[in-house]
């Protein structure tokens, strides 16, 4: 058992980097956002969310997904998602380097346990079920819901647009949609406030 806590110990040390790993996302006290913080809050928002879904959702598998989705980036480190929107060699190597990394941790974990967490990297990274589906909505939803509690000097131009981009990945169930319009009624409150037109953004 002692070999085996060792092994656990040496991915919680490493999962340690997300807690100072800076995700291009800013807080609304100026301060920019760590992995860490984005997960933790990714996965409050799956617990108060996924009881408002009629469907029964395996919810430990939700939540362990949720928790391990940026796992990697301990490793591969965050690649904002506008760096990969309109560029696929940016994508393909962001999806090498990820792919790397799990099957690294999956390696350093005790057998089953380290097959657990790959399989579920990879649920959640194929987006079939509704699980992962629902995982997937929720990330980008919160990282949308951070966006709108940030100063709008730190929102790049093309993350104007990508605001109103959301149904693609929440549209599928009709509790995800009504939240991500109510997110998407929010950003474009602020940008309107800043006195960005968001008519032509949202075509």
């Amino acid at each position: 058992m002692k070999d085996t806590l060792k092994d656990v110990m040496q991915v919680i040390k490493l999962a340690e980097k997300l807690k100072y790993e800076l995700r291009h996302s800013w807080l609304s006290n100026g301060r920019q956002e760590s992995v860490a913080e984005h997960t933790w809050r990714l996965s409050l928002m799956t617990m108060l969310i996924e009881p408002l879904m009629e469907e029964r959702l395996d919810t430990a598998k939700l939540l362990k997904m949720v928790i391990i989705h940026d796992l990697v980036e301990a490793e591969a480190t965050d690649v904002p998602a506008f760096d990969t929107l309109d560029n696929e060699e940016v994508k393909a190597l962001k999806q090498a380097r990820e792919l790397e990394a799990i099957d690294h941790l999956r390696d350093i974990l005790p057998h089953e346990l380290g097959l657990e967490v790959h399989q579920l990297w990879m649920e959640f990274e194929n987006k079939e079920t509704l699980e992962a589906k629902t995982a997937n909505a929720l990330d980008k939803l919160e990282a949308q819901i951070q966006h709108n509690e940030a100063s709008i000097d730190t929102w790049l131009p093309v993350e104007h647009k990508m605001s109103f981009m959301l149904g693609k990945h929440a549209d599928f169930h009709p509790v995800l949609k009504e939240l991500k319009d109510l997110i998407e009624e929010e950003a474009d409150e602020k940008l309107r406030e800043a006195g960005i037109e968001t008519d032509t953004l949202k075509a």
